[in-house]
Protein backbone atom coordinates (compact mmCIF):
# COMPACT_ATOMS: atom_id res chain seq x y z
CA UNK A 1 0.00 0.00 0.00
CA UNK A 2 2.56 2.70 0.62
CA UNK A 3 4.46 1.66 -2.29
CA UNK A 4 1.53 1.81 -4.41
CA UNK A 5 0.65 5.89 -2.65
CA UNK A 6 4.38 6.47 -3.25
CA UNK A 7 4.61 5.31 -6.89
CA UNK A 8 0.87 6.91 -7.50
CA UNK A 9 2.30 10.07 -6.11
CA UNK A 10 5.76 10.54 -7.44
CA UNK A 11 5.04 10.07 -10.95
CA UNK A 12 1.06 12.27 -10.75
CA UNK A 13 3.66 15.10 -9.20
CA UNK A 14 6.01 15.04 -11.84
CA UNK A 15 3.76 15.10 -14.13
CA UNK A 16 1.15 17.81 -12.81
CA UNK A 17 4.05 19.94 -12.30
CA UNK A 18 5.63 20.49 -15.44
CA UNK A 19 2.06 21.02 -16.80
CA UNK A 20 1.45 23.69 -14.35
CA UNK A 21 5.29 24.93 -14.95
CA UNK A 22 4.60 24.87 -18.40
CA UNK A 23 1.30 27.10 -18.31
CA UNK A 24 2.86 29.40 -15.64
CA UNK A 25 5.96 30.00 -18.08
CA UNK A 26 3.33 30.95 -20.99
CA UNK A 27 0.36 32.86 -19.42
CA UNK A 28 0.81 33.99 -15.86
CA UNK A 29 5.09 35.03 -15.75
CA UNK A 30 4.72 36.91 -18.76
CA UNK A 31 2.39 39.20 -16.46
CA UNK A 32 4.49 38.93 -13.35
CA UNK A 33 7.48 40.13 -15.46
CA UNK A 34 5.48 43.08 -16.25
CA UNK A 35 4.34 43.62 -13.17
CA UNK A 36 8.00 43.93 -11.79
CA UNK A 37 8.53 46.34 -14.03
CA UNK A 38 6.62 48.66 -12.20
CA UNK A 39 7.90 47.52 -8.96
CA UNK A 40 11.63 48.19 -10.02
CA UNK A 41 10.76 51.47 -11.29
CA UNK A 42 10.48 52.89 -7.82
CA UNK A 43 13.43 54.00 -5.92
CA UNK A 44 15.73 51.45 -4.48
CA UNK A 45 15.81 50.51 -0.91
CA UNK A 46 13.60 53.33 -0.10
CA UNK A 47 10.53 53.08 2.75
CA UNK A 48 6.67 54.15 1.96
CA UNK A 49 4.58 54.81 4.51
CA UNK A 50 1.03 53.70 3.23
CA UNK A 51 -0.67 55.32 6.15
CA UNK A 52 -0.43 56.25 9.96
CA UNK A 53 0.06 53.24 11.99
CA UNK A 54 0.59 50.82 8.95
CA UNK A 55 3.59 49.03 8.63
CA UNK A 56 6.63 50.55 6.06
CA UNK A 57 7.59 47.79 3.59
CA UNK A 58 11.37 48.01 2.33
CA UNK A 59 13.20 47.20 -0.90
CA UNK A 60 16.09 45.53 -1.02
CA UNK A 61 18.45 45.45 -3.49
CA UNK A 62 20.25 42.73 -1.97
CA UNK A 63 17.70 40.59 -1.84
CA UNK A 64 18.52 37.56 -4.45
CA UNK A 65 15.78 36.59 -7.10
CA UNK A 66 16.56 34.21 -9.84
CA UNK A 67 16.80 35.97 -12.83
CA UNK A 68 15.33 35.69 -16.01
CA UNK A 69 15.56 32.68 -17.98
CA UNK A 70 16.36 29.15 -16.84
CA UNK A 71 17.24 30.37 -13.11
CA UNK A 72 13.64 31.40 -12.99
CA UNK A 73 12.23 28.27 -15.01
CA UNK A 74 14.49 26.04 -13.01
CA UNK A 75 13.32 27.80 -9.12
CA UNK A 76 9.59 27.15 -10.35
CA UNK A 77 9.83 23.90 -11.49
CA UNK A 78 11.40 22.91 -8.21
CA UNK A 79 8.61 24.54 -6.46
CA UNK A 80 6.12 23.06 -8.34
CA UNK A 81 7.32 19.53 -8.13
CA UNK A 82 7.47 19.87 -3.99
CA UNK A 83 3.62 21.39 -3.93
CA UNK A 84 2.60 18.55 -6.80
CA UNK A 85 3.82 15.92 -4.79
CA UNK A 86 2.42 16.73 -1.60
CA UNK A 87 -1.04 17.43 -2.89
CA UNK A 88 -0.66 14.11 -4.98
CA UNK A 89 0.20 12.47 -1.47
CA UNK A 90 -2.99 13.52 -0.11
CA UNK A 91 -4.67 12.55 -2.80
CA UNK A 92 -3.65 8.56 -3.06
CA UNK A 93 -3.75 8.96 0.90
CA UNK A 94 -7.21 9.50 0.49
CA UNK A 95 -7.70 7.09 -2.13
CA UNK A 96 -6.94 3.98 -0.05
CA UNK A 97 -9.96 5.36 2.01
CA UNK A 98 -12.47 5.67 -0.93
CA UNK A 99 -11.03 4.66 -4.04
CA UNK A 100 -12.24 5.82 -7.46
CA UNK A 101 -14.18 3.22 -9.03
CA UNK A 102 -13.28 4.55 -12.49
CA UNK A 103 -10.93 7.06 -13.30
CA UNK A 104 -12.82 10.18 -14.28
CA UNK A 105 -13.82 10.71 -10.71
CA UNK A 106 -9.96 11.91 -10.27
CA UNK A 107 -11.77 14.98 -12.13
CA UNK A 108 -13.95 15.37 -9.25
CA UNK A 109 -11.21 14.90 -6.17
CA UNK A 110 -9.43 17.45 -8.43
CA UNK A 111 -11.84 19.92 -8.27
CA UNK A 112 -12.50 19.35 -4.71
CA UNK A 113 -8.62 20.05 -4.33
CA UNK A 114 -8.98 23.22 -6.20
CA UNK A 115 -12.41 24.53 -4.24
CA UNK A 116 -10.47 23.88 -1.02
CA UNK A 117 -6.40 25.18 -1.39
CA UNK A 118 -7.16 27.73 -3.92
CA UNK A 119 -10.92 29.14 -4.70
CA UNK A 120 -12.28 29.35 -1.23
CA UNK A 121 -8.56 30.99 -0.08
CA UNK A 122 -8.89 33.51 -2.86
CA UNK A 123 -12.46 34.58 -2.66
CA UNK A 124 -10.75 36.61 0.45
CA UNK A 125 -6.58 36.48 -0.50
CA UNK A 126 -6.49 36.78 -4.53
CA UNK A 127 -3.77 36.49 -5.93
CA UNK A 128 -1.37 39.22 -5.87
CA UNK A 129 1.11 41.02 -8.23
CA UNK A 130 4.53 42.35 -7.07
CA UNK A 131 4.09 46.05 -5.99
CA UNK A 132 0.43 45.39 -4.09
CA UNK A 133 -0.43 46.63 -0.82
CA UNK A 134 -0.84 43.27 1.59
CA UNK A 135 -1.84 42.85 5.37
CA UNK A 136 0.34 40.83 7.61
CA UNK A 137 2.18 37.69 6.41
CA UNK A 138 1.16 35.72 9.45
CA UNK A 139 -2.18 36.72 9.97
CA UNK A 140 -2.89 36.01 6.29
CA UNK A 141 -1.22 32.48 6.44
CA UNK A 142 -3.38 31.66 9.32
CA UNK A 143 -6.67 32.75 7.64
CA UNK A 144 -5.49 31.05 4.34
CA UNK A 145 -4.90 27.56 6.69
CA UNK A 146 -8.43 28.25 8.79
CA UNK A 147 -10.04 28.80 5.21
CA UNK A 148 -8.66 25.44 3.62
CA UNK A 149 -9.31 23.28 6.46
CA UNK A 150 -12.77 24.73 6.77
CA UNK A 151 -13.35 23.98 2.99
CA UNK A 152 -12.40 20.64 3.31
CA UNK A 153 -14.22 19.65 6.48
CA UNK A 154 -17.49 21.39 4.71
CA UNK A 155 -17.06 19.45 1.53
CA UNK A 156 -16.94 16.61 3.13
CA UNK A 157 -20.03 16.78 5.66
CA UNK A 158 -21.99 17.78 2.03
CA UNK A 159 -20.40 15.08 0.12
CA UNK A 160 -20.53 12.31 2.43
CA UNK A 161 -23.03 12.56 5.02
CA UNK A 162 -26.24 11.05 4.33
CA UNK A 163 -27.93 13.17 6.64
CA UNK A 164 -29.30 16.51 6.07
CA UNK A 165 -28.34 18.22 8.97
CA UNK A 166 -24.84 17.46 8.92
CA UNK A 167 -24.99 19.06 5.00
CA UNK A 168 -26.27 22.24 6.43
CA UNK A 169 -23.31 21.91 9.42
CA UNK A 170 -20.80 21.62 6.35
CA UNK A 171 -22.55 24.66 4.64
CA UNK A 172 -22.13 26.69 7.52
CA UNK A 173 -18.81 25.84 8.12
CA UNK A 174 -18.01 26.35 4.66
CA UNK A 175 -19.12 30.14 5.20
CA UNK A 176 -17.27 30.44 9.01
CA UNK A 177 -14.19 31.99 7.34
CA UNK A 178 -15.84 34.32 4.74
CA UNK A 179 -17.93 35.53 7.30
CA UNK A 180 -15.32 36.19 9.53
CA UNK A 181 -13.12 37.93 6.95
CA UNK A 182 -9.77 37.82 5.45
CA UNK A 183 -7.12 40.26 6.55
CA UNK A 184 -6.69 43.33 4.86
CA UNK A 185 -4.37 46.18 4.37
CA UNK A 186 -5.55 49.59 5.76
CA UNK A 187 -5.06 50.92 2.31
CA UNK A 188 -4.97 49.17 -0.74
CA UNK A 189 -2.46 50.05 -2.96
CA UNK A 190 -1.11 48.40 -6.24
CA UNK A 191 1.98 49.62 -8.78
CA UNK A 192 0.77 47.67 -11.57
CA UNK A 193 -2.22 48.72 -13.73
CA UNK A 194 -5.68 47.41 -12.85
CA UNK A 195 -5.97 45.51 -16.31
CA UNK A 196 -2.84 43.82 -15.63
CA UNK A 197 -4.01 42.73 -12.33
CA UNK A 198 -6.89 41.39 -13.52
CA UNK A 199 -5.69 39.28 -16.48
CA UNK A 200 -3.02 37.79 -13.60
CA UNK A 201 -6.06 36.71 -11.26
CA UNK A 202 -7.96 35.00 -14.09
CA UNK A 203 -4.35 33.66 -15.33
CA UNK A 204 -3.67 32.59 -11.95
CA UNK A 205 -7.01 30.97 -11.60
CA UNK A 206 -7.31 28.86 -14.94
CA UNK A 207 -3.87 27.45 -14.51
CA UNK A 208 -4.68 26.10 -11.19
CA UNK A 209 -7.61 24.34 -12.91
CA UNK A 210 -6.10 22.84 -15.32
CA UNK A 211 -3.41 21.58 -12.47
CA UNK A 212 -5.73 19.97 -10.09
CA UNK A 213 -7.45 18.28 -12.76
CA UNK A 214 -4.41 16.86 -14.42
CA UNK A 215 -3.74 15.99 -10.57
CA UNK A 216 -6.86 14.52 -10.20
CA UNK A 217 -6.84 12.40 -13.34
CA UNK A 218 -3.65 11.18 -13.47
CA UNK A 219 -3.69 10.08 -9.15
CA UNK A 220 -7.06 8.43 -9.96
CA UNK A 221 -5.93 6.23 -13.33
CA UNK A 222 -2.73 5.44 -11.53
CA UNK A 223 -3.74 4.41 -8.20
CA UNK A 224 -6.76 2.27 -10.25
CA UNK A 225 -3.78 0.57 -12.63
CA UNK A 226 -1.64 -0.48 -9.90
CA UNK A 227 -4.58 -1.52 -7.96
CA UNK A 228 -5.60 -3.82 -10.74
CA UNK A 229 -2.07 -4.74 -11.23
CA UNK A 230 -1.54 -5.79 -7.39
CA UNK A 231 -4.83 -8.07 -8.04
CA UNK A 232 -4.06 -9.46 -10.94
CA UNK A 233 -0.39 -10.51 -9.71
Amino acid sequence: MIKRIAQTAGFTGLLAALLLTLLQSFWVSPLILQAETFEKAEPVAEVHEHAAGTAAHTHDAEAWEPEDGWQRVVSTTGGNLVVAVGFALMLAGLYTLRAPTKTSQGLLWGLAGYATFVLAPTLGLPPELPGTAAADLASRQMWWIGTAASTATGLALIVFSRHWLMKILGVAILAVPHVIGAPQPQVHSMLAPEALEAQFKIASQLTNVAFWLALGLISAWLFRRKSEGQYNA
